[in-house]
């Protein structure tokens, strides 16, 4: 059922000259329709909002508008206090460059793509309705940051606005910190517990927003939720560290896809993680560390070892020092299909290559197969049941680089913000067959946030037999969905005040 009201606030247009046609779009404007859902336990009638809410600089002025879309459940008239009191949810996506279609229409949003169960794209393209949303208990707004979605930076005839405030680490947490602000004041969502989710490059986005939300904002949060979260601390951190932390990852892989010598497939995933894991960080670390002080004996026992963790040859790691690329895995892991690689967001998919020979796929097979899932259907959902009328693009991922990653402090920023309240929350969802993220550079980073383990009693840490997108897998989305419920209804209603005994 879809009754449509539509309101249109226009203040401001941003303007763009495409093959000699100007387009325009109101950058302060509400368009509002009206739905149900029938979810797990009953029929839920909630109200569709997407609009342009610009962001202002200290003076006043729009430098840029965002596009977003944000879902409420409807109550009546007696229920202000109720309707003040939900739970707010606050979504985003990563890239950096990426718009939130992702997390919107394949696991928190009332509609669901339509693909398969293991959550390949099928024919015809298109939605359909989320019985698992977390609609039910909190309200959501999904965010597109500057050039993501329909969000643009404002021009005009005098001047753009500097890119240097918008694209980079810390100019992307300050400016949507303060659009949150905005936002949140206009939809009376103060007193609301509030959650900030964010996958990918938005989980860095997400854990420097909280501390920027508590200091600049002075808006406090009770949960984040990092959904195959990138650490760049890890990732950008010398080879030794970010190689040994892939062998989890490449573990699960092989095994997947029957890569493993037969005394290894055999054994339960769960029971052969951990196992590696710990060679990881006591054998392969200190080896890549000692670099050529190694001996050759022991380095070829290392690679003897990783072999047979990997599926790949000996003679692979030898010729890599040990430190084999991911890109390398992905093209070679398969000997007995050497025309197909292995996907890097989600290695359960397979990618068709020219030649079997050479050192990384020619695609990434699974970013393929979901923009061909999502793309139609977020630009028909958009236009058709949302009623947002627009001749603009639709940026799946937009212009946003170069990307300034100078002066990352977003991990020392999330634990500032756990230890300054009490009440703040944080859960890890990871899929173990990410090769972008890896569930095992999500968990060094989890550990590096509370070295003390202080905060260990306020973090929790999921994986899933997925990849990136967890979620895409049906089994998954159930059970993740089902995690992030119990995490917001027991962070959402504290028992006791926000202190320290």
């Amino acid at each position: 059922m879809n009754f449509n009201k539509l309101v249109t606030l226009g203040l401001f247009f941003l303007s763009l000259n495409t093959f000699a046609q100007d387009l325009k779009l109101a950058t302060d404007t509400l368009i509002t329709t009206q739905h149900q859902i029938k979810t797990q336990n009953k029929t839920l009638s909630y109200t569709a909002e997407v609009g342009m809410l610009p962001v202002y600089d200290s003076e006043g002025k729009a430098l840029a508008s965002l596009h977003y879309t944000y879902y409420y459940k409807n109550i009546g008239k007696k229920g202000k206090q109720e309707k003040q009191n939900r739970p707010l949810l606050i979504s985003f996506n990563g890239g950096p460059g990426s718009a939130s279609a992702w997390m919107h229409l394949a696991f928190t949003g009332p509609k669901l793509l339509q693909i398969d169960k293991e959550g390949y794209p099928i024919q015809p393209y298109g939605i359909k309705d989320n019985p698992h949303t977390l609609l039910d208990i909190a309200d959501i707004v999904y965010v597109n940051p500057v050039n993501t979605g329909y969000s643009r930076i404002i021009k005009t005839k005098d001047a753009s606005p500097n890119r240097d405030l918008f694209f980079g680490i810390n100019a992307d947490i300050n400016y949507l910190a303060d659009w949150l602000n905005t936002f949140v004041t206009r939809k009376n969502k103060w007193i609301a517990p509030k959650y900030l989710i964010g996958e990918s490059y938005g989980g860095t986005r997400v854990s420097g927003l909280a501390y920027a939300l508590q200091q600049k904002q002075w808006m406090y949060l009770n949960g984040v939720i990092l959904v195959s979260p990138a650490d760049y601390l890890s990732f950008e951190s010398d080879t030794p560290l970010s190689k040994a932390l892939f062998l989890p990852y490449y573990t699960a892989t092989a095994w997947y896809h029957n890569q493993l010598p037969a005394n290894l497939q055999e054994k339960k995933l769960e029971d052969l993680l951990p196992v590696v894991e710990d060679y990881a960080m006591q054998n392969l670390l200190p080896a890549l560390a000692i670099g050529n002080a190694l001996s050759k004996n022991k380095k070829d026992e290392i690679a003897q070892q990783l072999a047979n963790f990997t599926g790949i040859d000996k003679e692979e790691f030898l010729a890599y020092e040990l430190a084999l690329p991911s890109q390398a895995f992905w093209k070679k892991l398969l000997k007995n299909q050497p025309e197909l690689s292995v996907g890097r967001l989600d290695s359960r998919y397979k990618g068709l290559d020219k030649y079997t020979a050479g050192e990384k796929p020619d695609y990434n097979s699974e970013l393929i197969a979901w923009l061909q899932a999502f793309t139609p259907a977020i630009n028909y959902y958009m236009q058709e049941e949302l009623q947002f009328k627009t001749n603009y693009k639709y940026n799946m991922f937009g212009p946003v680089h170069p990307w300034d990653r100078n002066n990352n402090q977003i991990r020392e920023q999330l634990r500032k913000a756990m230890a300054q309240n009490p009440y703040l929350h944080v859960l890890y969802q990871t899929g173990i067959y990410d090769g972008a993220t890896t569930y095992f550079h999500s968990k060094y980073s989890m550990r590096q946030l509370d070295p003390s383990g202080n905060l260990k009693d306020r973090i929790e840490f999921k994986t899933y037999l997925s990849g990136h997108m967890m979620y895409l897998r049906e089994q998954d989305l159930i059970q993740s969905t089902q995690d992030l419920r119990e995490f917001i209804l027991k962070t959402s209603a504290p028992k006791k005040a926000a202190k320290y005994d």
